[in-house]
């Protein structure tokens, strides 16, 4: 903290801390630059200069409220004011804090410690740019256009990467250690009194670059700049291409120059970018194995080939022979190859069926019925909840007022009262069960699977799903990605899978048993997925049992659990010589949803998923 008096801290002679200055100014002159997020440990001054940004706002007439962090979500979209409506006998709306801040910004101190479920509302109405009030029995629709500043230390708590990404620009407040600057900290602090002159410049030539915007032009040229600089750094989704064009703007306005150049861009590209740089593998490596698939793509195609052969001849025997005529055994495609990630597609909505669970749950996925406070209010009931519905309360009361003898005052009694049931969105869990067999290598498939998967996920960490991958080979099955929502952990994972051996099926759909239950202890209310990826040519089990027979136990066993739905898609060669169709079987033991492999495209992987849940 620079200062606790921070009534003598202005703006314009905060000491250091340049780059966060000209983040919150860029912000100011041009709204759609996309909000601040101030990063750094205590006692670096964020707070301090934030509330010095909130003075120049309130000299400018801007709107700036702040997000209390017990704030409910009546208070932060709005509700029935009761005081007055029992005053006026009618119903009267309270303007929540989102509407406030219409036109100005919002506030949020510690951001990474708030309720998830508060700020995604936040962000939802953000994107939206209107307040939409659907609660005890009143519609409004408001406007609530405004820019978030937030500020947040790292070391407290993690911060969701999806929510990170929706932050225009992002600074990282590092500590002051030079000695002259500490020097003019400790002089500022001592003065009696602060001079604003320099302030009051600063309001005139903040009105004059708001102005100055509209004159700004950028042309194609800087267009394509920013594009090649976005895809340079590797930065995932398009806010970081939007929001760098209008800091770039901003920036130009700033200097009061009419054309956007390079250097604008790159003045303020390390603002935009910071925080949306992924940790993935660098491109190098890549391209160097692509170098080496296209040097050996003779001999891969053979061994491809060879691999498709053995197949057709051999689908469930382990057994050639040799070219002196003696049987030899011969495992399934021996030679581990790594396949690269397949295309992405753009997922179509997941919809779900609401059950009748109550449960305390977060996310953006599915309609429930929630516990606690937070939630939407759909209607009134008698069974005892949190929250009493005042609305409903009153109209069960009303018709008994001159029995009880009361004129001015309301008179309610136990049996009256009436009680909110209100609902959320939830996420649910959705892991792939992924045959990583030899077969998988032929004609490509496990390339396609991994393209499909990634691209589900992206839809998952849209929606705050969990989603994990189980690859079974050779004589095991294991969890190569566990639950998460992370699209960099999950491509990384993704890359890394191998693919050669044997096929344990049951191994497999035994770990996603296993799996599931694990969850469950902590989480009894999750509801699940599960997509099974394979050719059903189990040829390897885990116990005395026949291979057939133990898939056909660990199928009902996994069936038995309840709020899971099963999706099988099959990756047989239909074309081919012997068909086996042994992924039908397994569907048919799951009471699943059945495809063949050319609905892996994820388009038609989510339409399935949607076609389970209307039938349901």
């Amino acid at each position: 903290m620079q200062s606790l008096k921070e009534y003598k801290i202005n703006f314009f002679n905060f000491v250091n801390q340049e780059n966060a200055k000209l983040a919150l100014l860029l912000n100011l002159i041009e709204p759609k630059s996309g909000g601040v997020l101030l990063a750094g440990k205590r006692g670096t001054g964020k707070s301090t200069l934030i509330k010095a940004f909130c003075d120049i706002l309130r000299q400018l007439k801007i709107p700036s409220i702040q997000l209390p962090m017990n704030a409910t979500e009546e208070a932060v979209l709005g509700g029935i004011d009761i005081e007055e409506t029992i005053k006026t006998g009618k119903r009267v709306f309270q303007r929540g804090i989102l509407s406030k801040a219409d036109g100005g910004f919002l506030v949020i101190e510690d951001i990474n410690l708030f309720p998830q479920d508060i700020f995604s509302i936040v962000f939802e109405v953000q994107a939206r740019g209107e307040n939409i009030i659907e609660r005890e029995g009143i519609t409004l629709r408001e406007p609530a256009q405004f820019q978030i500043i937030a500020t947040m230390n790292p070391e407290e708590a993690d911060f969701s990467s999806h929510f990170l990404d929706r932050f225009g620009m992002c600074v990282i407040m590092d500590e002051v250690r030079n000695k002259d600057k500490k020097t003019e900290i400790l002089k500022l602090n001592a003065l009696d009194e602060c001079h604003f002159t320099e302030q009051h410049q600063l309001f005139k030539k903040i009105l004059r670059c708001k102005e100055f915007t509209k004159k700004v032009k950028v042309s194609d040229e800087i267009k394509e700049f920013i594009a090649d600089l976005i895809l340079k750094e590797a930065v995932s989704g398009h806010r970081g291409d939007i929001y760098l064009y209008y800091a770039s703007k901003a920036f130009a306005a700033y200097r009061q120059e009419e054309t956007v150049t390079e250097e604008h861009v790159k003045a303020v590209a390390h603002l935009v970018l910071n925080h949306r740089r992924r940790a993935i593998e660098p491109e190098p490596e890549e391209e160097k194995h692509e170098k080496e698939n296209e040097t050996d793509s003779s001999n891969n195609s053979e061994k491809r080939q060879e691999q498709k052969d053995r197949e057709q001849k051999i689908p469930l025997s382990q057994s050639q022979e040799s070219h002196d005529g003696k049987s030899q055994s011969i495992p399934s495609s021996e030679k581990e190859e790594v396949f690269p990630i397949g295309e992405k597609f753009k997922v179509k909505r997941f919809i779900f069926k609401k059950d009748r669970i109550v449960r305390q749950t977060t996310g953006r996925r599915t309609k429930t019925k929630t516990k606690g406070r937070g939630g939407r209010y759909v209607r009134s009931l008698m069974q005892k909840r949190p929250d009493i519905a005042i609305d409903a309360t009153l109209r069960a009361a009303a018709p008994f007022q001159k029995l009880r003898g009361m004129k001015d005052n309301v008179v309610i009694f136990d049996d009256d009262l009436r009680y909110k049931e209100k609902e959320r969105r939830m996420s649910h869990n959705v892991i792939f069960v992924v045959d990583g067999s030899g077969s998988m290598g032929v004609e490509q498939r496990m390339k396609s699977t991994k393209g499909a998967v990634l691209s589900l996920l992206i839809d998952c960490y849209q929606k705050r799903d969990k989603v994990a991958m189980i690859v079974f080979r050779k004589d095991r099955a294991e969890i190569v990605l566990p639950p998460t929502s992370s699209v960099e952990l999950a491509q990384r994972r993704l890359k890394e899978i191998p693919t050669g051996g044997k096929t344990p099926l049951g191994a497999g759909i035994l770990e996603a048993y296993k799996l599931i239950k694990k969850i469950r202890l902590k989480e009894l209310e999750s509801r699940f997925i599960v997509i099974i990826i394979t050719d059903g040519r189990g040829n390897v089990s885990i116990s005395n049992n026949p291979p057939l027979k133990e898939l056909e136990s660990v199928c009902i066993l996994l069936r038995g659990f309840p709020h899971v739905d099963f999706i099988v898609i099959d990756t047989e060669n239909k074309k081919g010589f012997l068909k086996m169709d042994m992924a039908v079987k397994i569907a048919h033991l799951l009471e699943a949803r059945y495809a063949t492999l050319e609905n892996i495209k994820a388009e038609d992987l989510t339409e399935i998923v949607r076609e389970v849940h209307q039938t349901a």
